[in-house]
């Protein structure tokens, strides 16, 4: 059984509030993304780091590049999805949002997401929050998804049956 429909389209652009908006992340955007990745590695390690093995803690400029360019791939095939959140310029890369075929049962995706550091606790946050699950509900082809780090911790989630 296909993950998504063969005729679904994915968003290319997701707006919140403050012109702030997401958008599938592209190799192009390293020089914005690896910053943001490691001035908030340690954080975003205790989330990511048992389930994913990332950020690594010697993640080179490169191996980022080369990650974002594996991601654009996988949504062009619709495999899985990485939104990039920017400001209205896109001078700054504030976070991002995974949308992942599940991994484990009982759920039809499996959906994450952060912001930077000097981001958490603020009205944008507060907004991305918000964002993603309607825009899941209203934008998206899944009846059971997975809100990881949300609805359950990470630590629930590695516990769960895998799928295969």
């Amino acid at each position: 059984m296909p993950w998504l429909p063969d005729d679904f389209a994915h968003p290319v652009r997701v707006d919140l509030p403050g012109g702030h908006h997401l958008r599938p992340i592209t190799g192009a955007d390293a020089d914005l993304d690896y910053p943001a990745v490691m001035g908030s590695r340690e954080r975003l390690w205790s989330l990511y780091g048992t389930a994913w093995g990332w950020p690594p803690a010697h993640m080179t400029y490169e191996q980022d590049r080369e990650d974002l360019e594996r991601h654009a791939v996988e949504i062009a095939a619709h495999q899985s999805f990485n939104y990039a959140l920017f400001d209205a310029a896109e001078s700054a890369l504030l976070g991002c949002v995974y949308i992942d075929p599940p991994e484990k049962r009982g759920a039809d995706a499996e959906i994450s997401w952060w912001v930077v550091d000097d981001r958490v606790g603020t009205e944008l946050e507060r907004a991305l929050d918000a964002l993603v699950p309607r825009w899941i509900a209203e934008d998206w082809p899944f009846e059971r998804p997975r809100y990881v780090g949300r609805d359950l911790s990470w630590e629930e989630w590695l516990a769960l049956p895998d799928l295969s």
